[in-house]
Formats: structure tokens, C-alpha cells, sequence
């Protein structure tokens, strides 16, 4: 009994294991996926913008150097005109004259006007006495106009950042003298893409709404791992011209903000479906520096992996169609 006990548990065990086996492998089959080419986009600004200066004189003060963030209407450099002290002076002065003329031309008028109800004066006199109010009235008017005028140019000595973004090039230096209209410094508006040069074969397979896959910046593209790091963009626009054999296209890709315009990013795009073997993830393992997946019949086979894929990682070399693995 004791024995029929026992043979009937390790049945019931070795039924386990089989179903759970089952449930744990899986059939290599061909898939067709996009083909993917690697090649190499710069970092763009959108627009680049000049910052210029709207008076001419001498450059007192410099706020920024390349490199610097700015955001729209930030003061970045300031140029000062010397006249400008001297004519706001002499505007002065002149106000106050008007103003004396004006205090006299007043009292006269309503003396006149005392002397005209008596019958003293003609109108003809007073007639001229507020005329002359009036012209002096008028000419402190233009004065005060002026000096707001002068006021006005002072203030437009302050250069300001046409756009948020950073400052690529700044053109003077403290001290220099500027004239009206010379750009002060160059900066990129804060919206940035990744501009590609593709050969003219891809052209037919690339257009508005695809989507991309971007590397990490700098040395991390080049790690192992980096498949696993890639980020998603979209193709934005693709410029109707071919230059040298090459067809450009922008990619917007989220928080570029931080890159160096200039800067190159490797970017895999779709140029066509092709057959290729698509492992789920987990079914690799790495050992020694392999990469390793484990057969059904229990052999462990050296693999390649390549690019991710919907459903796993493309497989490029170790396995074929009706291979069975297990799950390690």
C-alpha cells in the first residue's frame, strides 16, 4: 500500500512538472518586422535668432556668454549713448524757459482780459495775448514730448532676448562700440529637433508620423545595454529636396532641451519589412559575457541579440524556425 502511495505521488509530480514545462516554453518562428538602419541626426534649433541693438553706442554692460539660458524679454546686454545725457539737458532747460513764458503769458491774458471789460485795451490786444498763451502752451508740449522721446531711447539701450532659449555666439564685448540694428548675440529658440541626412534610397520609405528610435547621448549608445535605453521619436517633417544624394528630415524627440546644438545622435529608422526571429526577453540569459537561451532538448546556444522588437528581442544569429526553448 505504502508503495502504491509513493508511486502514485511521484506520478502526480513528474505530471507537474510536464504541464509546467509546457507552460514555460516557446516555438521560433519567422516574423516579419521593420527593417531598421542606423545613421546619424545633429541636434538643431528650430529657429535661431538674432538679439539686436536699437541705438547705437558704446556696450557698458554684457549679461551673458554662450552657453547661457535666457528666457524671452531678459535683459542680456546694455548700450549707452553719451548725447543722450547731454540733449536730455538741454530739453530740459528748455521746459523750464516754456514754463516761465508760459506763467508770463498767463498773468498778461488776465491782465487783458481786466483791461478789456474797462474798455481800456481793443480785443485785437487780447485777442494777441492768447494766441501767445497758447503758442507757449503748445511749444511745452513738444518739449515734454521730446524728452519722452529721449527717455524712450535711453531705455531701448537695454538689448533684450527676442526668444527663451540659450545664447550660441555672443558677436561683442564690453566696452565695444555698436550701431543701430548690430546683433549683439545668436541664440537658439528654445525648440529643438534632430535634423537628419538620409541617403537618397531611404527617401521612399520615411515620411511625416513615423516614428524612430533614438540612442542615449555620448558614450552610452555604445554600451551593451543600450538597446534597452532607446527613446521614441516622430518624423516631423521631410524637406522635399535631395542635396548630394542626401534627403533631410526633423525628428521631434522630447527633452532635448539640454543637448548642444551641434551635437550628433545615432537614430534607427524604418526602411522596410524584413523576416527576422523574435525572442520574448526573458527567455535570454547572459553568462560570461554571452548571451545564452536554453533548448528544449536542454542544450544552451550562444545567441546575438539585436534590436528590441514588438513582442521581444530580434534574434540575429544562434537559432532557426521550429526551434523550441524553455524558459530558464
Amino acid at each position: 500500500m505504502k508503495a502504491i502511495t509513493k508511486s502514485f505521488i511521484l506520478f502526480v509530480g513528474l505530471s507537474s512538472s510536464t504541464v509546467l514545462a509546457a507552460d514555460e516554453t516557446y516555438n521560433i518562428s519567422t516574423t516579419f518586422v521593420q527593417d531598421q538602419k542606423a545613421v546619424f541626426a545633429t541636434v538643431e534649433s528650430v529657429d535661431v535668432v538674432a538679439a539686436r541693438v536699437r541705438i547705437g553706442g558704446t556696450v557698458t554692460e554684457l549679461l551673458v556668454d554662450e552657453g547661457s539660458p535666457v528666457q524671452a524679454g531678459d535683459k542680456i546686454a546694455r548700450v549707452v549713448d553719451d548725447k543722450l545725457a547731454l540733449q536730455l539737458k538741454s530739453v530740459d532747460a528748455q521746459i523750464q524757459s516754456f514754463k516761465s513764458q508760459q506763467q508770463l503769458a498767463q498773468t498778461a491774458l488776465i491782465r487783458n482780459e481786466k483791461l478789456y471789460q474797462t474798455g481800456a485795451i481793443p480785443k485785437a490786444r487780447l485777442d494777441e495775448s492768447r494766441t501767445n498763451h497758447e503758442v507757449v502752451g503748445r511749444s511745452l508740449a513738444s518739449a515734454e514730448a521730446e524728452r519722452q522721446v529721449l527717455e524712450q531711447t535711453r531705455v531701448e539701450g537695454d538689448v533684450l532676448a527676442p526668444a527663451s532659449g540659450r545664447i550660441l555666439k555672443v558677436q561683442v564685448r564690453k566696452g565695444s562700440v555698436v550701431l543701430p540694428g548690430e546683433a549683439i548675440a545668436s541664440m537658439a529658440a528654445e525648440s529643438y529637433i534632430l535634423r537628419m541626412q538620409l541617403p537618397e534610397r531611404h527617401a521612399m520609405f520615411i515620411k511625416q508620423g513615423d516614428e524612430v528610435q533614438v540612442a542615449e547621448r555620448g558614450l552610452g549608445a555604445l554600451q551593451p545595454d543600450s538597446r534597452k535605453n532607446l527613446r521614441t521619436g516622430t518624423i516631423r517633417q521631410v524637406y522635399p529636396e535631395i542635396k548630394q544624394g542626401r534627403v533631410s528630415a526633423d525628428v521631434e524627440v522630447p527633452d532635448l532641451g539640454d543637448f548642444f546644438v551641434g551635437e550628433r545622435i545615432r537614430v534607427w529608422i524604418g526602411t522596410g519589412n524584413r523576416p527576422a526571429l523574435v525572442v520574448p526577453e526573458d527567455y535570454i540569459y547572459a553568462r560570461y559575457g554571452l548571451n545564452y537561451v536554453k533548448l528544449s532538448g536542454g542544450r544552451e546556444v550562444v545567441v546575438q541579440p539585436g534590436l528590441p522588437q514588438d513582442g521581444g528581442v530580434e534574434v540575429l544569429s544562434g537559432l532557426k524556425a521550429g526551434d523550441v526553448l524553455v524558459r530558464p
